[in-house]
Order: C-alpha cells, then sequence, then structure tokens
C-alpha cells in the first residue's frame, strides 16, 4: 500500500507528542529538516527537552542514535573515531567513533574548541570521514541535530560561520506553556518511571523514501525567484553586514519542499518560503554592529526582508503527490 507524506508524518508528531508536550510546531520543524536531509541546530537553555526531542525521533523511525557531549577537552576523534593499531599483527584498524550513525545529536557543541567543532564539518557535508588518508562513508540517512548553549553563557565558543551555514535550519525549544507544563508533571507522575515508550512508525529506509519523495516536490520559476530576491535582500539590507551565501537560497528551496509535502502538496507555494525563511536564514547572516547594540535580531532582519518583496501567484503541477511505498 501506499501512504503520502503528510499522512506518515502526521502520524509520526502525534506519536512524538506522546513524550514530548506542547512542541508540535518545533517537532514539525525538525521533521522538516529531516525530510530535506539537512541538519538542524537547536539554540536554547539547558532542559528544555532538547535530548528527549532527539532521542524520541529515533526511536519512532528505528534510526540508530548517537549522542555527543561536548566538552572543552573533546578531541576530534573522539567525534570521529581512530585508528588503532592491534599488537599481534601490527596493523591498524579503524574504530568509528560516534558520528557513524544515522541522528547524531551534539549536545552543547559550542562548550568543545573550534579544533572539536570543526571536527563534524566534513561529516555534515560530505556525508563521510577522513582519517589518516582514508574515507569512510556514513549511513544513510545520517542527521546531525546540535544544541547550542546561548552566546552570553560562560564556557563557549561561538560557532564560525563556516559551520553555522552546514545548518539547514536554526530552531528553539522555548519554555513550554502552563498547561503544557502541567501536563508533563501529571504523565511523569501517571507512568510512574523516566522512559517513555513509543511506538515504531517507520523505519530509516522509509525516511529515506521520504527524502527522495520531497525531492519530487514540484518548484515552479516564479517561486524559485521569490526565494532568490528574498535572499538577495538580505545582502542588501544596511542593517546586515553580511547576507546569505547561495548555500541559503538551496537550502530554503529544500526547506519548502519538504515543508510542502508534510504539509500535503506536490508543489510549493510562497506560503512554505515564507513559514522557512527565518529557520532557514536567520542564522547565515550577520547585523552590523550599530543594529547589534540596539538589541536587533536577526529574524526580526529577515522578516523585513521577506515583506519587501512582492509575493508571486501559486503555480500547480499537473503531477501526482509524490507518494512512499511501504
Amino acid at each position: 500500500m501506499s501512504n503520502d507524506i503528510q499522512t506518515l508524518s502526521n502520524t509520526i508528531l502525534d506519536e512524538l507528542e506522546r513524550a514530548v508536550v506542547g512542541k508540535r510546531e518545533v517537532l514539525r520543524l525538525l521533521l522538516t529538516g529531516i525530510l530535506a536531509d539537512g541538519h538542524v541546530l537547536f539554540e536554547d537553555l539547558p532542559g528544555l527537552a532538547k535530548t528527549l526531542i532527539a532521542r524520541s525521533f529515533a526511536q519512532v523511525t528505528t534510526m540508530q542514535f548517537s549522542r555527543v557531549q561536548f566538552t572543552p577537552d573533546l578531541v576530534p576523534g573522539d567525534i570521529t573515531g581512530s585508528t588503532v593499531l592491534d599488537p599481534t599483527t601490527s596493523t591498524g584498524t579503524f574504530q568509528p567513533g560516534p558520528i557513524f550513525a544515522n541522528l547524531v545529536l551534539g549536545d552543547e557543541i559550542n562548550r568543545a574548541p573550534p579544533k572539536t567543532q570543526a571536527a563534524v564539518l566534513e561529516a555534515m557535508e560530505e556525508r563521510q570521514v577522513t582519517v589518516d588518508g582514508t574515507s569512510h562513508p556514513l549511513p544513510r540517512p545520517f542527521l546531525v541535530i546540535a544544541t547550542q548553549n546561548p552566546i552570553e553563557s560562560g564556557g563557549t565558543y561561538p560557532l564560525p560561520e563556516a559551520q553555522l551555514d552546514r545548518f539547514l535550519l536554526r530552531a528553539s525549544v522555548g519554555y513550554p506553556s502552563k498547561s503544557a507544563e502541567l501536563e508533563i508533571v501529571m504523565r511523569r507522575a501517571a507512568r510512574k518511571q523516566e522512559a517513555i515508550e513509543l511506538r515504531t512508525i517507520v523505519d530509516a529506509s522509509t525516511i529515506v523514501s521520504m527524502q527522495a519523495a520531497v525531492e519530487e516536490v514540484y518548484l515552479d520559476e516564479t517561486v524559485a525567484d521569490y526565494i532568490v530576491q528574498i535572499v538577495q535582500a538580505t545582502r542588501e539590507s544596511a542593517q546586515l553586514q553580511a547576507g546569505a551565501s547561495p548555500r541559503g537560497s538551496l537550502g530554503l528551496m529544500k526547506a519548502a519542499r519538504a515543508h510542502a509535502a508534510i504539509m500535503g502538496r506536490n508543489y510549493v507555494i510562497p506560503d512554505d518560503v515564507v513559514e522557512m525563511a527565518i529557520p532557514v536564514l536567520s542564522h547565515r547572516v550577520m547585523l552590523t554592529p550599530d543594529e547589534w547594540l540596539r538589541g536587533r535580531s536577526t529574524a526580526e532582519v529577515v522578516t523585513a526582508c521577506v515583506t519587501s518583496i512582492a509575493t508571486p501567484p501559486s503555480v500547480k503541477p499537473k503531477a501526482a503527490a509524490p507518494t512512499i511505498v511501504t
């Protein structure tokens, strides 16, 4: 039988909400990043269920999960793995590190020094790691969810722009509402244990198939031009000293496609682009010093760039919606 992406996505989100209360929009954004085959950066305070979200996604999708706690003494080999000499044979054997998983959670990534942060760059971009001159491919799907403490927190190393640009989306979980927090407490009291057992909805191969189906979502040239105009507006903004690169345009296209598929459409509309503009672009631009001192956020400037561009009409394709065969 065949199930469309929207049906599978809603089933995944419904199951995830058994563990993560009151954060469906955050979960949908993360699922958008996963279906767009992109990495996601969470910038938030500790204790807001970021690890729970990543672990729950892996459980619901049966993806192999790995967690790396970034600390100041972490070295690159602790992440990528290293070649270990076998004394009996005098030959080296590669021992994979925790990066070799389908879903990798890099917790507090900006607490590690820049050299260690850079260890994940090749993996995120090339989907492989190179150790002692030998390249080792990573499993598919391969996705990194990184968490970052706010820059004003002590003991942090701000991520360089080159690494920030590797993340398709940046998101924030935020505090729950009072009613949601009450439900969290009551659910924990009722189940009488920390662990939450979630049902398996899809497997890793189905996620790969969903990613392939997202690539079939139709993008009309008028909407593509809308994306490019928004990105160019960030480069022309007097409030920014650096706008988004062409990788930002490609990222916005990929995220808009995934969002359209999750919403049950086989074509991108301008609303998809608007919805994804801040998560995709706000971490790819840099405020001028004056705007930073005024307390303006990059999200505000990206919003202004979006509203400055005329919205094009939606164009529907003739082809059928992408489906997933299970």
